[in-house]
């Protein structure tokens, strides 16, 4: 009768293993290639959100929206150029996030408490794609 590895042994094979990066990349990279995909096959809507925001010109920004979300997530997903995808994303959140959910210019506590939420939410995904340009090959 075998006895089981020891957890350690467990989890350094699957922090080892590569579909397990693999994973991890996409969940990390979940909300912008969803995202992404939306826009595309929705562009009415896309552009629509971009006016709202006051980005003009709204189909250059939908665009390159689109581009930096599918694009920059297959770079990490496929872990070609990774801190390059992950880079690209990382300044589209900063920028999207202090555009999208300024929450110091909410009058309402509670709106205030749920933006200021959605920025910091934001600030970990940044935090995470810094960490995936790291460790999915940081060498330019």
């Amino acid at each position: 009768m075998m006895t089981p590895a020891p957890a350690p042994t467990l989890l350094a094979r699957l922090l080892g293993d590569y579909r397990f990066a693999a994973l991890a990349a996409t969940l990390l990279t979940l909300p912008y290639w969803t995202s992404g995909f939306a826009k595309l096959f929705d562009l009415d809507a896309a552009l629509g959100e971009a006016r709202h925001f006051g980005l003009e010109p709204a189909a250059l920004t939908v665009g390159l929206t689109i581009l930096v979300q599918i694009g920059g997530s297959a770079l990490v997903i496929l872990s070609r150029k990774a801190w390059l995808g992950a880079g690209a994303l990382g300044v589209f959140t900063a920028i999207a996030t202090v555009i999208a959910h300024p929450y110091w210019q909410v009058a309402d506590p509670v709106a205030r408490f749920h933006e200021r939420n959605t920025f910091l939410e934001h600030a970990g995904l940044i935090g995470g794609l810094m960490l995936a340009a790291i460790l999915r090959g940081g060498k330019p």
